[in-house]
C-alpha cells in the first residue's frame, strides 16, 4: 500500500493512500487540528470526570488520535489512566511510523511510537495501548467488555463502506453500552442513519477552524446540538443507511 507524506494546512503532516485514493486526514482542516477538534476534545470534554478511560481507535493509521489522547490526558487530566485498543489493517504502515514526521508535541512520545511500530503496543502505570493488525470488522465482532469512547476514523464511506454499515455500528453500539461516545468526521446522512438505527442519539460537532463532524451516544448531551433525525428522515424519505446486504457482504 503506497504512502506519500503530505503537509496539511495546519503545518502537520498526513499521508496519502493510493489504495483508497484518500488522505488519512483532511488536508484542509489539518491533521493535528482535525484529530483534536473532531475526536479528542469532544471525547475528553464529555468524559472529564472519569479517572479511567477505555478507548477504541478505528483505525490506527498514523496514530494521531491515540497520540493526541496521550498528550491531552497528560496536559489536562494527568491522573486519568488510559486503555486504548486500535485495529489496523496495514501492518507495513504501522512499522514505518518510526520515520514519520510527527508534530513537535508528539516528541515526548517517541518511545511509545517506537514500541507500537516494533512491538504492537505500549504499557506503563498509566497507559495501555494495543495495536492489532486485523480487519476492524472482525475486531469489533470479537471485542468484548464496555468501552467509553470510539474514534470512528476509517477511510470515508465512499471508498471503505464496510466500516460504515448499520451492522458494523451495531457492534460499536454494543461495545459503547449506555454511556459510551462515538466521534466521527462523517456528517453523511447514511452514516447518521446507521447510528440512529442502532438506538444512538446523533449530535452536531461544529466550531471555528474545522468542518462539521458528528458525535453519537445513547446519552443525552446539552454540550452539543442534537440532530433531529426524525425530521431528517421525513425530509429524505428515500435515504438509507449503508448495510451489509446492500454491499453483498
Amino acid at each position: 500500500m503506497a504512502k506519500e507524506w503530505v503537509k496539511s494546512e495546519d503545518g502537520s503532516y498526513t499521508a496519502y493512500s493510493s489504495e483508497y485514493d484518500e488522505h488519512y486526514h483532511s488536508t484542509k482542516d489539518g491533521a493535528l487540528n482535525e484529530s483534536l477538534k473532531k475526536h479528542i476534545e469532544p471525547a475528553f470534554t464529555l468524559y472529564s470526570k472519569k479517572d479511567h478511560l477505555r478507548l477504541i481507535d478505528i483505525c490506527f493509521g498514523l496514530g494521531f488520535n491515540t497520540l493526541l489522547s496521550l498528550y491531552y490526558r497528560d496536559t489536562f487530566f494527568p491522573n486519568t489512566t488510559l486503555e486504548i485498543y486500535s485495529p489496523e489493517l496495514d501492518g507495513d504502515l504501522v512499522s514505518s511510523l518510526v520515520d514519520f514526521p510527527y508534530p513537535e508535541i508528539f516528541e515526548p512520545y517517541r518511545n511509545i511510537i517506537t514500541d507500537i511500530a516494533t512491538l504492537g503496543g505500549y504499557e506503563d502505570e498509566r497507559t495501555q495501548i494495543t495495536v492489532e493488525i486485523i480487519d476492524a470488522r472482525v475486531a469489533m465482532r470479537d471485542l468484548d467488555g464496555e468501552w467509553d469512547i470510539c474514534y470512528q476514523d476509517a477511510f470515508s464511506p465512499s471508498v471503505n463502506p464496510v466500516l460504515w454499515t448499520r451492522e458494523y455500528f451495531a457492534d460499536i453500539a454494543r461495545l459503547m453500552g449506555d454511556d459510551g461516545i462515538i466521534t466521527t468526521y462523517s456528517t453523511a446522512l447514511a452514516t447518521r442513519l446507521a447510528l440512529y438505527e442502532n438506538g444512538l442519539n446523533v449530535y452536531l460537532n461544529r466550531g471555528e477552524g474545522y468542518r462539521n463532524a458528528t458525535i453519537a451516544s445513547k446519552r443525552e448531551f446539552v454540550e452539543y446540538e442534537k440532530v433531529d433525525m426524525a425530521h431528517k428522515i421525513t425530509c429524505n424519505p428515500n435515504a438509507k443507511s449503508l448495510s451489509d446486504e446492500s454491499l453483498a457482504l
